[in-house]
């Protein structure tokens, strides 16, 4: 008998992993195919499904949940500082005096924290605190003179817009009269996405755009369009004009110079705290959803292809015959003197 092993040097065996091929001359030339290979069926079973499961693994469902704990971190960092503020604020008011520049300290520690959203939330919370994970936080905007009326009024035109410079693509987007909202903002997006720009319908019917948070200073400074004179002058890119959606928190706009500007700012503090707490929720089903996937996951699975795979062993290596003879073989190689001492090592 000869037993053939693939490994590689981590000592995990290589493409085929953790099957033994066993070939028997003798057996072979009985069964009439002297290259004949085996494996015990119920072996086979379980050890496909071990792979199986070891390969389902989820790598990005390990960063939705490391993600979710960073944003997490950073919620309740953000909250404890406000909460701190809200207090120093409380407490100037209500005895129209307290300890000179803390109110002022606190607003710059928070508005310094607001400011990290980005990196310290792996780029998974934009400015209005909306979470998304493993989607990178969006930045939404919108173009000035490219309103829904005006694309649905007036006659055919081709707007070829270009992101990043003359030098870039160009993604071209045919108005045509008779167009429904949805129509248009369809053709809007199937252009622009692959410049990583989405176009959707806002609330109340307008265009709402939008790139990634990382994406947004290319597209504020560069993205310009070509008409042909009806809403755009005609054959040459004018850059456009855009307006980002603004921040749910602008703790810049926070003035403390007097009672009426310390009690507004009171009220800003306070509604930011709220907004903080909705955020908070938010992440918190994202994390709880991820580690239920992780519960459901297939490594949880591979634990009882393990228990299975023992069992098998054990019934086949205690039957006479050859299914007995393949077991032992297999479970047997790649173990060597050196791991036996090693394992004994460790009691």
């Amino acid at each position: 008998m000869q037993i053939v092993q693939t490994s590689s040097s981590s000592g995990v065996n290589a493409k085929g992993a953790g099957t033994a091929r066993v070939v028997d001359d003798a057996s072979a030339a009985i069964n009439g195919n002297a290259g004949a290979r085996s494996e015990a069926p119920a072996a086979r079973s379980s050890t496909a499904s071990l792979q199986r499961g070891l390969s389902n693994w989820d790598h990005q469902l390990q960063g939705e949940i490391s993600n979710a704990q960073q944003t997490l971190d950073y919620l309740e960092r953000s909250s404890s500082q406000l909460q701190a503020l809200k207090s120093e604020l409380a407490a100037k008011l209500a005895a129209r005096q307290g300890r000179e520049g803390q109110v002022e300290a606190r607003v710059r520690q928070f508005s310094n924290t607001w400011r990290q959203r980005a990196s310290a939330s792996g780029g998974t919370l934009d400015a209005q605190l909306s979470y998304s994970s493993p989607q990178a936080a969006q930045q939404q905007f919108s173009i000035r003179g490219l309103t829904m009326a005006s694309l649905q009024e007036g006659p055919q035109e081709v707007l070829a817009f270009s992101v990043g410079g003359a030098n870039q693509a160009l993604r071209s987007v045919n108005i045509e009269p008779g167009l429904s909202e949805s129509e248009i903002v369809s053709r809007f997006d199937r252009a622009l996405m692959p410049s990583g720009i989405s176009v959707k319908r806002g609330e109340n019917g307008e265009l709402v755009f939008s790139t990634p948070e990382a994406n947004w200073n290319n597209v504020r400074d560069s993205l310009s369009v070509r008409g042909s004179g009806v809403r755009y002058p005609t054959g040459q890119m004018s850059r456009v004009r855009t307006d980002a959606e603004p921040a749910a928190i602008a703790p810049e706009e926070w003035n403390t110079g007097d009672v009426e500007a310390l009690r507004a700012t009171l009220q800003q503090v306070v509604q930011a705290l709220a907004q903080l707490q909705a955020a908070r929720s938010s992440v918190s089903l994202a994390l709880a959803q991820a580690t239920g996937r992780v519960a459901r996951a297939q490594p949880v699975q591979a634990n009882v292809s393990m228990d299975t795979l023992a069992e098998n062993f054990t019934e086949k290596a205690s039957q006479p015959g050859y299914e007995s003879l393949l077991a032992i073989s297999s479970a047997l190689v790649g173990i060597s003197r050196e791991r036996v001492v090693a394992l004994l090592g460790l009691e």
